[in-house]
């Protein structure tokens, strides 16, 4: 697990995030190196899903129920982010074996990962360490936070995220 700072939380219940909130915007590296940036998708709405890693089992399950899913996300006019602290050759690996059609995003500082409040503490076999809490916001067209899944479980998330918007 990578290290991204000792701590993600910050004064107690002040930083909660919550639907009618602008989404923080952010810059982050694609797998090609290229710079994307939230307010590129300006009048779309995003699904902007965080995840812990690439190629782990839940992870896997996820991006390929998105993948599966694809077209009934394009059809609804909705665009699919994936972020991780993963580096970009990391997720073209990904990409690649899973075939997946939409962007993946690298935040191997964890900045962004804080700023939507999704780097926790977490606990494996009784270890604690710190790392992304799988988490999805749906946002607007403006911006703004539409939705916010926290713990998502992977099941039928995709099916889930489709029926709310």
């Amino acid at each position: 697990m990578q290290n991204i700072g000792e701590n993600s939380t910050s004064r107690q219940g002040h930083d909660i995030m919550k639907a009618g909130d602008k989404a923080p915007d952010f810059e982050l590296s694609d797998t090609n190196g290229r710079k994307i940036k939230l307010s590129d998708f300006k009048g779309k709405k995003v699904v902007l899903y965080f995840y812990p890693k690439d190629m782990t089992i839940g992870c896997t399950i996820e991006a390929c129920s998105f993948r599966d899913n694809y077209s009934k996300f394009k059809k609804a006019g909705i665009e699919i982010l994936g972020v991780s602290a993963d580096d970009g050759n990391s997720h073209q690996k990904f990409t690649d074996k899973y075939k997946l059609p939409f962007t993946l995003l690298s935040d191997e500082d964890g900045k962004i990962c804080k700023k939507y409040r999704v780097w926790k503490e977490k606990s494996f076999l009784g270890k604690k360490f710190m790392g992304i809490e799988r988490t999805t916001f749906v946002i607007d067209e403006k911006g703004k936070i539409e939705k916010i899944f926290p713990k998502v479980k992977v099941d039928g998330h995709w099916k889930e995220i489709l029926d709310s918007v």
